[in-house]
């Protein structure tokens, strides 16, 4: 198999912001297409400072336009949006806990590193959005975050350009064995995804309750621990459901306390699949509480389940 090295590198010369533009946009959307090694080859052929930096103007401002559909989808929809986006996740089950959690601790930040985390870089903007940070930070803090990314792949491609051409060069005289090499990875990778999955699928087979279930429990004589699981800015923003007791993974078991083994525990979220209320429960089953249930649909199926006012002797604040 020949590649015509000189024709691929005269293209990528002659086109490099377009490519950088396009690719960039593509994978900011959401498309599983790699980037990295298109900005460090584009970064290798910079022919000069001002063609870098139009390469580097082009992947800020594609970033950043992407960035900002995903911010809107987030303020018109909230955290649905982010629903869609992890049920297309391979590894749903932590996609917007997590993504949730480091924004509520770094705040505006987190969009200047975020493009350096797997899987944080398309969940952080509509995040953002569902947060109602205002747009001018989120401009800002998304552009310089995107220029801190792809100036850095960039500039890594063309302090390694001597490297970069070689092994470009190295990729044209064995092309079918690389190509063998990289689907052999592909397969391994996707195959580790499609196994978290599968396991996640057999967690969420636990059993649940659903949110009529847990407001008629409440209003009983033996209420259950709720355990709130969404994080300290999802609370903040759609408000607290006051039997409960905000909780995290980290600190679990902290948060359950001198709780009774064999009393009866709920674990909510606002997650897609319930997927942390579902790792919440197997965390504590495994610690020996018996009575444990995720609720089913988490913190939607609980507002729409909800009717303001008094629950046995409780005070619940409608979300």
């Amino acid at each position: 198999m020949d590649i015509d090295l000189e024709q691929i590198r005269a293209a990528l010369e002659r086109d490099a912001v377009w490519v950088v533009f396009v690719n960039v946009l593509l994978q900011q959307l959401g498309l599983p297409v790699p980037v990295l090694p298109t900005l460090l080859v584009a970064g290798s052929l910079a022919a000069s400072p001002t063609h870098g930096a139009m390469m580097l103007a082009a992947a800020a401002v594609a970033s950043v336009i992407a960035d900002l559909l995903w911010y809107l989808g987030g303020r018109a929809f909230g955290y649905r949006v982010l629903a869609g986006l992890c049920r297309l996740s391979i590894n749903p089950e932590t996609c917007v806990t997590q993504t949730e959690v480091r924004f509520g601790r770094w705040g505006p930040w987190s969009l200047l590193v975020a493009k350096f985390v797997p899987g944080f870089s398309t969940v952080a903007p509509p995040i953002a959005g569902a947060l109602r940070m205002p747009v001018a930070a989120f401009l800002a803090a998304a552009g310089v975050g995107a220029a801190l990314w792809a100036g850095a792949a960039l500039l890594g491609g063309w302090l390694l350009r001597d490297e970069l051409q070689r092994a470009l060069a190295a990729i044209a005289d064995h092309a079918v064995l690389l190509l063998g090499a990289v689907l052999v990875g592909l397969g391994t990778w996707l195959g580790w995804k499609l196994w978290r999955r599968h396991r996640f699928a057999r967690l969420a087979a636990i059993p649940h309750i659903t949110a009529g279930e847990l407001l008629d429990a409440l209003a009983s004589e033996r209420p259950p621990l709720v355990l709130d699981l969404r994080g300290a800015a999802m609370i903040a923003e759609s408000g607290p459901f006051a039997p409960a007791v905000a909780a995290s993974l980290d600190t679990l078991l902290e948060t359950v306390g001198d709780w009774p083994r064999d009393g009866a525990i709920v674990t909510f979220c606002a997650c897609p699949q319930d997927a942390t209320a579902v790792r919440a429960a197997d965390v504590l089953r495994k610690a020996g509480y018996r009575a444990v249930r995720p609720l089913r649909g988490g913190h939607r199926a609980l507002c729409e389940a909800l009717q303001p006012g008094r629950v046995g002797r409780t005070e619940v604040v409608a979300p």
